[in-house]
């Protein structure tokens, strides 16, 4: 059912943020793809004789010159708000306790606003893992450019910088910017010129294999693909349009989508050496297990941290908690699959598609 429109008013960046989170909380903004994000359609065999002990199931990983105790990133969620800042801080400092690695949501708010930088700047909080900086591509069609991209990379301390690619939202946002023209050269302008590594990402629709070798070609040195069967942000602007026509025309997108288990595996065998980070929908360390196997490097979690970090009291150590239990899981699927290590599980031989 397609909610009531809302009448036009003008907000700012921050004030859009922090409605992006209230939907995300508060409303059905779940993608509506066929088989979510497509980690039902496979089950790893069984192995009863593991020949493995469960507490030595290796975990460990290492991105962007630093390690991790396990492949998972915190996805980029939010910024530019007071409760955005609040929440971004539990998030790192839960990220610094599991060591994870974590994205920040787009700084275009700090971009336009200095004085909405605190909100990013979390490298206090999480000293010792992985952060990178985001910002939306189409934004180079809108001023943004290499040098503030730096900026923006400085402000956070951030390891390396995302560019996100999010044409449909933008469609759908009643301020949205919908000029893609011309963006793969000014991504590659960006890329590789900016200093530290720079990679793309979709924000829950998806990437194509071929999409996915335009940007590598590019530079990106790292991609995201986020696909669909989590949030959709069609359905999260819904909540927001402040015509009729968006609204109902929106709900006819709720199924759009690449789902993330269909992207993985077609960008890992077109780019056999990418970093490929699988994020979208994932729900479990097992859907985690799965992603790696298809032939992700990372599983990136996102709403499924958000309701624990935007808790209040102490959040960090609600986020740690589920963070665990994500652990717990991608430990424990690989154990019973006999995989001792990321590098077995990635072979992926273990891994089988469910006959329908």
């Amino acid at each position: 059912m397609t909610e009531p429109y809302r009448q036009p008013g003008g907000e700012d960046t921050g004030s859009r943020k922090a409605e992006h989170i209230r939907i995300c909380l508060e409303e059905q903004v779940e993608s509506r793809s066929s088989g979510g994000a497509g980690f039902d359609r496979y089950r790893f065999e069984h192995e009863a004789l593991p020949e493995l002990d469960w507490q030595e199931v290796d975990l460990s990983a290492s991105w962007l010159g630093r390690k991790l105790k396990a492949p998972l990133l915190v996805s980029s969620m939010t910024g530019g708000t007071d409760e955005a800042g609040r929440i971004n801080r539990g998030l790192a400092e839960a990220a610094q306790a599991r060591g994870w690695a974590i994205g920040l949501g787009s700084m275009r708010a700090a971009w336009e606003k200095p004085e909405l930088a605190a909100s990013f700047e979390i490298r206090r909080d999480a000293p010792d893992v992985p952060i990178i900086a985001n910002v939306g591509a189409v934004q180079l069609n809108y001023g943004l450019d290499a040098d503030a991209c730096r900026r923006l990379v400085e402000l956070a301390e951030a390891d390396a910088l995302v560019l996100h690619l999010n044409a449909l939202q933008e469609v759908f946002q009643p301020e949205g910017d919908t000029n893609f023209r011309g963006l793969l050269r000014l991504i590659e302008t960006v890329c590789r010129s900016s200093g530290v590594p720079v990679g793309v990402k979709e924000v829950g629709w998806g990437l194509s294999a071929a999409t996915a070798e335009r940007l590598a070609d590019a530079g990106a040195a790292f991609i995201d693909c986020a696909g669909a069967g989590g949030t959709s942000w069609s359905q999260v602007e819904r909540h927001r349009a402040r015509s009729r026509l968006h609204a109902e025309a929106a709900d006819a997108f709720a199924d759009w989508g690449i789902p993330t288990a269909e992207c993985v595996p077609a960008i890992r065998l077109r780019l056999p050496q990418a970093t490929l980070i699988a994020s979208g929908g994932l729900r479990s360390g097992v859907d985690a297990a799965k992603a790696i196997a298809l032939g992700a490097d990372l599983a990136g979690f996102g709403r499924l941290l958000l309701p624990d970090a935007a808790s209040g009291g102490d959040a960090a150590r609600n986020i740690s908690a589920r963070m665990e239990q994500i652990e717990f899981e991608l430990r424990t699927a690989m154990f019973a699959s006999g995989s001792g290590t990321l590098r077995e599980l990635a072979q992926g031989d273990k891994l089988k598609p469910v006959r329908l």
